[in-house]
């Protein structure tokens, strides 16, 4: 760490010592002003020259709170925590290192392997807090009352009040959407002390939760669900049931006390470039408008945009029920009845998994190949430090977001491959069943398919079981080509008799959803989602390529580690530390931003 931080400090020759030769360095904010990834020792170096002067960065030490690990396998690693400061703010790190060939763990104090020195494969530096902006949590806490004389004195009830109604006041950041990653932004933001206002449309928060299917639970265990400032109880469920955690959506929102205007949509949005303004008109749920000024816009609606619904001949003419997987309500009317769900994704599982267990006669029409996992050989492999006992969740989101996504599924090969080998058996009940599996693009498993935008794939909490036992039927290799009066064909020419087709076909990106609103702004934008040509994600926590226009997506854990970095960049942007179109468009030197020392 003390040679790291005389590399960044001026000394970037340096780079060739500590860092494995495809090694890499991933920034959020603290460097950049972005969040960037070098990966390889030179392309290291030339960024350490390129930041070298704008950060003024100082005191890498070990994290005292954080223990350094000694991780055991072939080679061993080391893994540890570590804590520095900049110009503008103090930050935190996460480490990875790889000794020489034989991989023997080091002697206390030494910086050797067996056959030379320890090198990092990765490096991570992620900004914690701006100087003169520090968040209002800890000591650092409302006080929530006044113990002295105060004429007139302002019921918190009123304040409160007051602040919601931005009356004579407008927000300096407006979110468009109270799922999670609204949330959790908003709640960035108001302990910085950014005035926000979060638009939802639905009568309450949570109700994006509450209107889906009822059987439907948060698939990533409780360890990775957390929202920033708020963790569940140590009693709450390993997974969550929608609306239980639709409630507690609702409640976080008053807990941190967010500014939230429900049942209100936005019914214009431009852009006055002259001042860097949005001029927005909200439309409130009893039909009057509002026009507010915010400097930027926050869309944070969710990865999943309007349904993806196929238009098929024939459709006018069926006589049963055509839903969309997102408008499923349940499978408890349709006992004893038949069930085609078309998709065999996440959702399209869900779903007949729910028909059948509610007594429907299945069927899951899968067009292509899907990866399959089991829920507890996922985590176990994959994701094994959000489990109990594991680091903190501060810790463990340093940890998972130390590599860069553009390399984050070349690094899934191996731990794919174990994780085959575990649910062998399984695989095998699915295949006898005629269910197609693949193992991702080059066998790097689901993230590489979530990456690339293929919608192939499942954690398996329970259908996979049904599939391989012959309780939920498949039709593989042949999607829909048309209904009939009393079913579907497929295009190979099977007929299936249906009295309900669930279409588990997808959603549209979430800038082709947004273009209603956005207008012309959406020809200006990035590719929303996906790999940058940086192997960072597109548009999505970062620069849209519409400055003041931000998109904020992604499960729990991305909304928690991201919102930070988010809401700081916004911060920054509000105290002058950067300009507003500070961060990737796609040229060479767009990281190349002016900080205040």
């Amino acid at each position: 760490m003390a040679r790291f931080g005389r590399a960044v400090a001026g000394a970037p020759e340096l780079v060739d010592t500590l860092l494995q030769p495809g090694g890499w360095w991933r920034d959020l904010l603290a460097f950049t002003w972005d969040i960037r990834s070098f990966v390889g020792t030179e392309a290291v170096r030339a960024a350490v020259e390129d930041h070298t002067l704008q950060t003024a960065a100082t005191a890498f030490d070990l994290s005292p709170r954080s223990v350094v690990q000694v991780v055991a396998g072939d080679p061993a690693q080391i893994v540890a925590w570590f804590d520095f400061a900049t110009a503008a703010g103090s930050g935190r790190g996460f480490v990875r290192l790889l000794p020489g060939s034989e991989g023997r763990t080091p002697t206390s104090g030494s910086s050797e392997g067996a056959d030379g020195p320890w090198r990092a494969l990765g490096v991570l530096t992620s900004l914690q807090e701006l100087r003169g902006r520090e968040e209002a949590v800890g000591s650092r806490r409302p006080l929530g009352t006044q113990h002295r004389e105060v004429p007139g004195r302002i019921t918190w009830t009123d304040r409160r009040r007051a602040e919601t109604d931005f009356a004579t006041t407008d927000p300096e950041v407006l979110v468009v959407g109270g799922g999670q990653c609204g949330l959790a932004v908003a709640a960035r933001l108001g302990r910085l002390g950014v005035s926000t206002l979060v638009v939802e449309r639905n009568a309450r928060i949570g109700d994006n939760w509450r209107s889906r299917y009822p059987s439907l639970t948060l698939h990533d265990p409780v360890g990775m669900d957390h929202l920033p400032y708020l963790p569940f109880p140590e009693s709450w469920p390993q997974f969550t049931p929608k609306d239980k955690f639709a409630g507690w959506l609702e409640y976080y929102a008053e807990a941190m006390e967010l500014n939230v205007w429900t049942s209100s949509t936005l019914a214009q949005l431009t852009r006055d470039e002259a001042d860097g303004s949005w001029s927005v008109t909200v439309r409130r749920a009893d039909g009057s408008e509002r026009v507010l000024r915010p400097r930027h816009v926050v869309l944070a609606g969710g990865l999943n945009g309007a349904p993806a619904i196929p238009e098929l001949p024939g459709r006018a003419e069926f006589a049963g029920q055509v839903v969309h997987s997102s408008a499923f309500g349940g499978g408890a009317a349709w006992q004893g009845r038949r069930a085609v769900v078309v998709g065999a994704g996440v959702s399209g599982h869900d779903v007949a998994q729910n028909l059948y267990e509610q007594g429907a006669e299945v069927t899951l029409v899968q067009r292509s190949s899907t990866y399959v996992v089991r829920s507890d050989t996922w985590y176990s492999t994959f994701l094994p430090f959000y489990l109990e006992g594991g680091p903190s969740t501060a810790d463990a989101d340093l940890l998972a977001a130390s590599a860069p996504f553009g390399i984050s599924p070349s690094l899934a090969v191996e731990p794919t491959r174990i994780a085959a080998e575990a649910d062998r058996e399984l695989h095998e009940g699915l295949r006898r069943a005629g269910f197609a599996l693949d193992f991702g693009p080059d066998g790097q498993g689901l993230m590489a398919k979530h990456l690339l935008g293929i919608e192939g794939y499942y954690i398996d909490v329970g259908a996979s079981g049904l599939i391989a036992d012959g309780k939920i039927a498949v039709q593989q290799g042949a999607g829909v080509e048309r209904f009939t009066p009393d079913g579907i064909v497929l295009t190979d020419s099977t007929a299936l008799p249906a009295d309900l087709v669930v279409l588990a076909t997808g959603y549209h990106g979430v800038l082709d959803s947004s273009r209603d609103l956005l207008g012309p702004i959406a020809d200006r934008c990035l590719p929303v989602y996906g790999v940058a040509p940086d192997g960072e994600m597109s548009s999505v926590w970062r620069h849209s390529g519409q400055d003041g226009l931000w998109f904020m997506v992604g499960q729990l854990q991305a909304a928690r580690i991201y919102s930070q970095v988010l809401a700081l960049r916004i911060a920054a942007i509000q105290d002058g530390l950067i300009d507003a179109s500070s961060g990737y468009r796609g040229e060479p030197a767009a990281d190349r931003v002016a900080v205040q020392a």
